[in-house]
């Protein structure tokens, strides 16, 4: 099973920039899909973007233009940078992974508070 750990949360004002990091470990260690979804206060989570093994990637209307999904050359550890940020997009961030065989792995999650 994959293991996923997320870091680079904080407090940021509106319309600053903030990264966020996931770093995969597990045995053995091979990910077809890495995303990032995000669940705020009293809403259902949503996928917010994602990236394949073949760097194909995937954002949500609501974040496209401003968030960039990438990854390392070993495709363990994903990003996800985050430009122009809106109150609304204060949330709990996770980072999710997929295996060739369907299996997927959920971070813990890292809270992302955007606030003047």
């Amino acid at each position: 099973q994959v293991q996923l750990v997320e870091s680079g949360g904080g407090l940021v004002r509106p319309g600053g920039s903030l990264t966020v990091s996931c770093a995969a470990s597990g045995s053995p260690l091979v990910i077809n899909r890495m995303g990032w979804y995000r669940q705020a206060p009293g809403k259902e989570r949503e996928l917010v973007a994602s990236i394949i093994r073949s760097g194909n990637t995937y954002y949500s209307d609501s974040v496209k233009g401003r968030f960039t999904i990438s990854r390392d050359s070993a495709g363990t550890t994903v990003y996800l940078q985050m430009n122009s940020l809106k109150p609304e997009d204060t949330a709990v961030y996770y980072c999710s992974a997929t295996t060739p065989s369907g299996i997927g792995s959920w971070g813990q999650g890292t809270q992302v508070t955007v606030s003047s």
